[in-house]
């Protein structure tokens, strides 16, 4: 009996013990880690990284520019529709900011061209200038590079009959996107040379018809190293991992822009264009010595004030230097906050103000310097030096009143 009593006891300890004491550790759930906020000492994710400075320094608001403006980078086909919507609301915003001309540089070729051009010149011809650009894969399937139409023997040709239609028509330019270098295949997977002699026709009929050449070669430094710790854009990438090009199946950075130069210098009639800083705004020095090397180069700002303006004794030492090659862009068409950031980087020397209207930080963890241009090159640079190379800018601003 009594050991009856003994096993009922112990039984009810050990139901107890098991239903009201804390489980065993390999039995619990695991606790949510702590939100990476950085707040009461925790750790802090770099995405998250909200710094409001303390800095109190002297501040411009600029809404417009001191003079006309040429833009010669921007993309109405692509940008306008979702930051606008309509043309009209885009004037608008051009006349508030003394934009004259905008360049969009979407033309396309054939059909596709001339609906761009029954956008914009039926009603304000006398605003807009437009770029064409060329159709790598013509009636061939995008999928199977040996289908393309470069690949054929008569594709110079055919192009070149294209631009003079165009030209006639009245585009102003070419535009070669960074898909030219790394992207565009050839019948056997290899990229597509940028200085491959297949194109030489097309460069040259571009000096013969008097039309510029803006070229998108490359793209920034930090693009072409690993995605690590040590890369200055790494936040950026790391949200858009499609953009880094380290991998072994692209060529470096250094060949692309070797290849371009190397089309820049064989045809010494022809003008080029060196987009975004001719992609090498890290380095001004180094785009000086092209400038210098080549007299057909110049090079357009759009989408490197964030580079520029963090250099800003450098940049004005620049731009004082090269004011007659130097050509304003924006890549837009972008909000009018993103204008008043050129303007006041252009015009001003305040310091330390943010690059963009986007949440900090869209291209590196850093704000800018103006670098207060005197006049004589702020007009250069808006307006002056588009009007000596491209076809159409001179009458236009000729036409423009300021609103």
């Amino acid at each position: 009996m009594v050991k009856k009593e003994f096993v009922r006891v112990t039984f009810a300890v050990l139901v107890t013990t098991v239903l009201f004491s804390a489980p065993p550790a390999w039995a619990e759930e695991p606790a949510d880690p702590p939100p990476l906020d950085g707040r009461d000492g925790r750790d802090l994710a770099i995405q998250r990284f909200r710094p409001q400075t303390m800095l109190r320094v002297q501040q411009h608001d600029l809404q417009r520019a001191k003079f006309p403006v040429v833009d010669v980078h921007s993309h109405l086909l692509y940008k306008l529709p979702r930051v606008y919507g309509d043309v009209e609301k885009y004037l608008e915003v051009m006349d508030r900011h003394q934009i004259a001309v905008s360049v969009s540089l979407d033309g396309r070729l054939g059909d596709p061209l001339v609906r761009h051009l029954e956008l914009v010149w039926p009603e304000h011809r006398e605003r807009f200038l437009i770029f064409t650009n060329i159709d790598w894969v013509g009636n061939g399937k995008r999928d199977d590079p040996s289908t393309w139409a470069c690949h054929r023997e008569d594709f110079a040709h055919q192009t070149v009959l294209a631009l003079t239609d165009a030209a006639r028509r009245g585009i102003s330019g070419l535009k070669l996107f960074k898909q030219f270098g790394l992207g565009h295949k050839n019948p056997d997977g290899s990229l597509i040379e940028i200085d491959d002699p297949r194109w030489e026709k097309i460069w040259e009929a571009c000096g013969q018809l008097g039309i510029p050449v803006i070229m998108h070669i490359a793209d920034p430094a930090a693009f072409f190293l690993p995605i690590d710790e040590t890369n200055e854009r790494w936040e950026e990438l790391h949200r858009h991992p499609d953009w880094s090009f380290a991998g072994d199946e692209f060529p470096t950075r250094e060949e692309l822009l070797a290849a371009r130069n190397r089309v820049i210098n064989r045809h010494p009639k022809t003008t080029f264009i060196g987009a975004h800083m001719a992609n090498h705004a890290e380095d001004l020095e180094t785009i000086g010595g092209w400038l210098d090397t080549y007299p057909n180069l110049y090079v357009e700002i759009a989408s490197r004030i964030s580079e520029l303006g963090r250099q800003p004794y450098t940049a004005r030492k620049f731009f004082l230097k090269y004011s007659d090659r130097i050509l304003f862009g924006t890549d837009g068409p972008w909000p009018e906050q993103r204008l008043s950031l050129y303007w006041r980087f252009l015009e001003t020397f305040d310091e330390y103000f943010p690059y963009s209207e986007k949440e900090f930080p869209p291209q590196g963890f850093w704000q800018i310097y103006g670098i207060g241009l005197p006049d004589d090159v702020l007009r250069k640079v808006y307006h002056e030096n588009a009007a000596r190379i491209i076809p159409g800018v001179p009458e236009r601003l000729r036409s423009f009143r300021n609103p």
